[in-house]
């Protein structure tokens, strides 16, 4: 493929709009029956009750969502070599069902591997709003991605 993204591509700036991913009730019990059982994850009524203020996604869930918004828009393309952790995730708001969430993710840094010179390490931060605008969730995790000329100086 003559269009994948490698190390080279990724500058600190360059930007990936991610979404849009509407959020339903369903996908939101179905998540949390299997991975993340409390109530309010649950329940609609127990949503409104909690501090969330209706049915919402688990935390791990907007990770998991956050993680395909990614990978449609350019993880798909990279020529990745996975990540080696995340240096931070923050649920900034509930994402709750009915939301519609958009983002980006942005490069901060780039720097070739230096133990292995064929990878690059690219830090992103990502972040996601809900269709107000509001800030749903931010991270920020480094990602190893294949150097397209791995002979050429760092």
């Amino acid at each position: 493929m003559t269009d994948m993204i490698h190390f080279e591509d990724l500058t600190p700036g360059t930007t990936f709009e991610l979404g849009p991913k509407p959020v339903s009730s369903d996908e939101i019990i179905e998540f949390a029956s299997e991975f993340d059982p409390q109530p309010m994850h649950l329940d609609e009524k127990a949503g409104e009750a909690s501090i969330l203020g209706g049915l919402a996604a688990s935390g791990w869930h907007t990770c998991a969502m956050m993680m395909r918004m990614i990978y449609d828009a350019y993880v798909c393309r990279a020529a990745g070599e996975g990540a080696p952790g995340i240096e931070f995730v923050s649920w900034k708001r509930p994402v709750l069902a009915g939301d519609v969430l958009t983002g980006t993710s942005e490069v901060l840094e780039a720097r070739r591997s230096a133990s292995r010179p064929a990878i690059g390490i690219v830090r992103f931060r990502t972040k996601l709003t809900n269709q107000r605008g509001e800030t749903v969730y931010e991270s920020e995790n480094p990602i190893m991605i294949r150097v397209r000329t791995p002979e050429a100086k760092a």
